[in-house]
C-alpha cells in the first residue's frame, strides 16, 4: 500500500491505474502533473523570473528535467533551468547557495515527505538566500515557506484507509484501482509574501 508515490506507473509499481496488476495499490500524488502549475504560480508571485532553480531531491527516483522541461518548452516561456542536487537535508544549504550564485530568481521543490521534519530549516534557507521558493506540501508553508500547491497528505492517508478496508474485506490489491488525490490545496504564507513584495517594490535608495 502506498499513499505518496508521484508516478506509480513510471516507477514500475503498477501496470495501470485501473488495474494495478500486482500485489500493491494505493494513492498517487502525481507531483509530475502539478509541476507546470507550480511553476506558473511561482511566476505569478514573482513576475519577471527568467532563470528557474530546481532543488533536486535525489530520494525521488525521477529526473528533475522530466518534471520541468515540458513547461520550459512552452512557447514564449523564456525560462532557463538550473539544477542543484540535495541528497540529505544538510546539503540544502549548499544547494541554495549554488542557485543564488547562478543567478536563479525562484526555486521549485517537489513533494518529499522524508524532508518534512526539516521543513523549517529549508524555509529559512530559502528566506536567507532571498529566493522565492514554492513547494507541493502545505507542511512546508506551515513551517515558514512561501507557497505550496498540491494534494493534502492527510487526505491521501484517509483515502488509503478506504483501500485497506476493501483489502481486509477480501479484495485483491491487484484489482483495487489506484486513486488520484481528491483535493488540491493552494496555501500562501501571507507574511512571507508581503515581506517579499516589500523587498521587490521598495524604491532604490537615493544618493
Amino acid at each position: 500500500m502506498f499513499a505518496r508515490v508521484a508516478d506509480p506507473i513510471g516507477s514500475g509499481f503498477v501496470a495501470s491505474l485501473a488495474r494495478p496488476g500486482a500485489n500493491i495499490t494505493g494513492i498517487a500524488n502525481f507531483a509530475s502533473d502539478l509541476s507546470g502549475k507550480t511553476i506558473e504560480l511561482l511566476m505569478e508571485i514573482a513576475p519577471g523570473i527568467r532563470r528557474l532553480g530546481w532543488c533536486a531531491i535525489l530520494t525521488i527516483p525521477v529526473s528533475p528535467s522530466s518534471f520541468v522541461k515540458p513547461k520550459l518548452r512552452r512557447p514564449r516561456s523564456g525560462l532557463e533551468l538550473q539544477v542543484a542536487d540535495a541528497r540529505v537535508p544538510a546539503e540544502f544549504e549548499i544547494a541554495f547557495a549554488q542557485l543564488r550564485e547562478g543567478g536563479v530568481q525562484g526555486v521549485v521543490l517537489l513533494a518529499d515527505s522524508t524532508l518534512l521534519p526539516h521543513a523549517r530549516k529549508i524555509a529559512e534557507l530559502a528566506r536567507q538566500a532571498g529566493l522565492p521558493t514554492v513547494f507541493q506540501r502545505r507542511e512546508n508553508v506551515d513551517a515558514g515557506g512561501l507557497l505550496s500547491y498540491g494534494p493534502s497528505l492527510r487526505d491521501a492517508f484517509r483515502q488509503a484507509a478506504g483501500h485497506v478496508d476493501r483489502i481486509l474485506k477480501g479484495a485483491k490489491p491487484a484489482d483495487v484501482p489506484v486513486e488520484q488525490p481528491t483535493k488540491l490545496e493552494l496555501i500562501i504564507n501571507l507574511r512571507r509574501s508581503a515581506s517579499m513584495c516589500r523587498r521587490r517594490c521598495s524604491p532604490a535608495p537615493t544618493r
